[in-house]
Parts: structure tokens; sequence; C-alpha cells
């Protein structure tokens, strides 16, 4: 038995939890540069805002509907989503984190009722982090997540789905035919792993409901579609073949991208800025012991603007696999210096860590050239320690320009409110 807690317009309900005003009025966060909103209200929604929707086309709704748009405070949502995690941890015996506000939790064997339980879990949440949930359950996690869904539309849509399955759903403990009944009311597109080509397949075969694609026989879709439809169906049929990663494995590659805040023209920026991406990359392949073999640096223009397009990317081998920010940044710049063309008006860049391998694979070869790198893996650790505890960007490379500067390639981020919980300077201060 598994069960899906997932966070409530995520982004927006963080939002929220500092600023009360912000309740029952239209909000949406915008993604980096404060290009489209990647997260809404339900306010928001009802409006007709769709997810991805460009700033510059739902703008107007500011005046005419009240409409609040705040740029992305990811630091906020990171710290938020963990004090959401630690909580939720306490529902049953193992979690996998599947995402910023979404984790499964396996609840086998646990006695009492569990809807009641998921109803206190959810109440504490929502009472310790101010962050709204609701809470899927099944005997799969496909089910899981199905009953999340449904849990989520009956709390925002009543008459969708039966009143008492809003916020807290239990597909194992409906009867067989409110089963069967939920099943035909929710569409095949709404299934997890079931995106937009599968699902147009799926309608032009006749099966447009979730209670259709169950009645299909496995060995058959697998033959007419994947092996990953067939075990999409087989879930749904309560057969159990997805496990649960209480341990994620390791990523195998690791990017650091950004649009840039303004268009960039010089050489001295963009190194800057790939110094930047390069260092953060770096940090997170040391945080999962791994080692990079290659490098790929990539720079290019808007294709949304009119003028002269450009787009290049190169790949760098390393000579030995390695976790060293110093390594890593000088093969990135030496990938930007062979791909940078003056006369363009750049809008992003970014790196990305390729053939990862994990730091116990060591690599030997004759030292005929020169003797091998002294090992400064202690002095990296030191560095991830020190930007931890005082900020990113405590520490950088030379490349990457001082810290107290403005920097032309950073991101827009006009709206954005403070770091509440993470920066001592932006702590709320409740007056008497």
């Amino acid at each position: 038995m598994y069960a899906l807690i997932d966070g409530n317009n995520f982004y927006v309900s963080c939002e929220r939890v500092f600023r009360p005003s912000l309740n029952n009025i239209p909000v949406v966060v915008l993604s980096n540069n404060d290009g489209c909103a990647i997260a809404r209200s339900n306010e928001a929604k009802a409006l007709g805002i769709k997810m991805g929707a460009p700033w510059f086309q739902i703008r107007h709704l500011q005046e005419s509907a009240g409409l609040v748009a705040l740029s992305a405070n990811f630091a906020l949502y990171g710290d938020m989503s963990d004090r959401m995690m630690s909580l939720i941890g306490g529902l049953g015996h193992t979690q996998e984190v599947y995402s910023i506000d979404e984790s499964f939790v396996e609840l086998s064997g646990i006695p009492g009722d569990l809807v009641e339980r998921g109803h206190r879990m959810r109440e504490r949440i929502l009472r310790w982090t101010g962050l709204p949930t609701c809470i899927g359950m099944g005997a799969t996690k496909t089910l899981a997540k199905l009953a999340n869904h449904v849990a989520k539309t009956a709390e925002r849509k009543p008459g969708s789905y039966p009143p008492h399955l809003a916020a807290v759903c239990h597909l194992g403990a409906l009867a067989a035919h409110e089963l069967q009944a939920v099943f035909a009311a929710t569409a095949v597109t709404e299934v997890w792993g079931i995106g937009p080509r599968i699902g147009r397949q799926l309608q032009e075969a006749g099966v447009s409901t979730v209670q259709e694609l169950t009645q299909l026989d496995p060995a058959s879709v697998r033959r007419r579609w994947s092996v990953v439809l067939e075990r999409t169906v087989r879930e749904l049929q309560g057969l159990p073949c997805i496990a649960l990663e209480d341990c994620p494995p390791a990523k195998q590659e690791i990017a650091c991208t950004r649009s840039f805040g303004q268009a960039v023209t010089e050489l001295q920026p963009l190194e800057e800025a790939i110094t930047s991406f390069a260092s953060r990359a770096a940090e997170k392949l040391r945080r999962q012991d791994s080692l990079a073999a290659q490098i790929l640096t990539f720079i290019r223009t808007s294709p949304f603007r009119a003028d002269r397009q450009y787009s290049r990317s190169i790949l760098v081998p390393l000579e030995r696999p390695s976790s060293d920010t110093a390594v890593l940044v000088q093969a990135a710049l030496a990938g930007l210096h062979a791909i940078y063309r003056p006369g363009y008006k750049l809008a992003k860049a970014g790196v990305m860590l390729l053939d990862l391998c994990p730091t116990s694979l060591v690599q030997e070869e004759l030292a005929l050239a020169h003797d091998p790198p002294p090992d400064r893996s202690r002095l990296m650790a030191a560095l991830d320690s020190l930007n931890q505890r005082y900020g990113r960007g405590t520490i950088l490379m030379g490349s990457g320009g001082t810290g107290n500067q403005p920097k032309l390639w950073t991101m827009k981020q006009e709206r954005r409110t403070p770091r509440y919980t993470t920066r001592l300077a932006d702590i709320p201060v409740a007056a008497a």
C-alpha cells in the first residue's frame, strides 16, 4: 500500500504562508527571468491561465482581475519542501521524495483507518508549515498517484467526484462499484506516465477513461504500444511493478543552464556565467560522489527575437574523470573560447557534466607527460562547506568575478519576495 502526498499549488502556497494577504486572490509564480507562469493559485486557474502561459500574454489581468505575479523564490521553496518532507516521513515506513512537492510513502502493515491517518497527517502539515496538501492512497504507486489526482480535483471542483474523496482519497477502501465509477469519471490522460502522444493514440483506439484502460490485456498493450504502458496497466489493475526508491539513484548527467536577464555580447560576462554554472554543477557532482569525464558548453541567442541567430555547443573530454571545480571550470572555459563569436546578442548559456562515474572507479595510466594531479578533495569539501554555510557564491573561482558586483547575466527577478527562512536579514518580524 502506497500514499502520495502532494503540496497544493506548492510555490503559491509557500508565498501565502508569509503573505496571508495573497489568500483568495489570483496569484502566479513566474519562471526564470519572469518569463512564464510555473505555478497558479486556484483563483488564477479560474481565470483561464494555463501552465506555462507567457507573462506578456496575461499581464493585463493585473488591472482587470487583480492578478498578482511573483518571481520564483527557489531558496524559500526548497526550505519549505524540506520541512514538509520531514513531516511526511512520519506517515509510513519508508519514503521516496519524488519532487519538490511530492512524496511517496509505503504504508503496508500499518493498522487502523488509513483515511483517518491521512487526514491527521494533512492537518499536522498545515498546522506546522502552513502548506495545504492532498493525499492519495492505492495498492500501487500509479494508483496512489491517481488517487491524489482524485483527492485534489474533488476538493477544488466539488461535484466532479464524491465529496468524501476530497483531500484524502483511498482507492483501496472503496467498494468495487465506487472504484469503477471513479475510473469511469477519470480521463485516461490523467494517469501517471501517459503523455499527450500516447493519450491521443489510446483515445483513437477507443480508450478514453481509466476504466477502459484497466480492461485492456497487458500483453496486448505491450505488443501494440510498449512495455512501459504495459506496466502502467498492470499497476492500475493492482499489481505493483514500480518499486519505492527510498534512496534516489545517482544522476547520469548534471546540467546548469540559465537564460540571461539581458542580452550578453561580450566575452567577459560570458566567462563569469560559465564559471558560475560549472562551479554549481561541480558542487552537485560532489554531492552524489561522482566524477565527470566530459563537459559540454553551449551558448545561444533567443529564437524569439528578430536578431542574428547563433547557437553552438562543444564537448570537451577531460584527461581523467574529475570533480575538481578548477578542472571543470577550465574545461568549460576552453569550450566557450572555442565557440564564442562576437557580434551576437546571446540570451542563454550553460554547462552539462557527462559520462559520470562513481568516485570509487579509479582510472590508472602511465604518467608519460606529467605527474598525476594532486588530490584536492579536502579543498573541495571545504569550498562546499563554506558556500553552504555562508551562502552560494561566498567563495568563487577568479574567472567568476567578485561576488559584490552586479552581473549582466544574472536572472531578472524583479518580483521576488524575501527569503524568509534562509536569510537572517529576511526573517519576518512581528510588531507588538
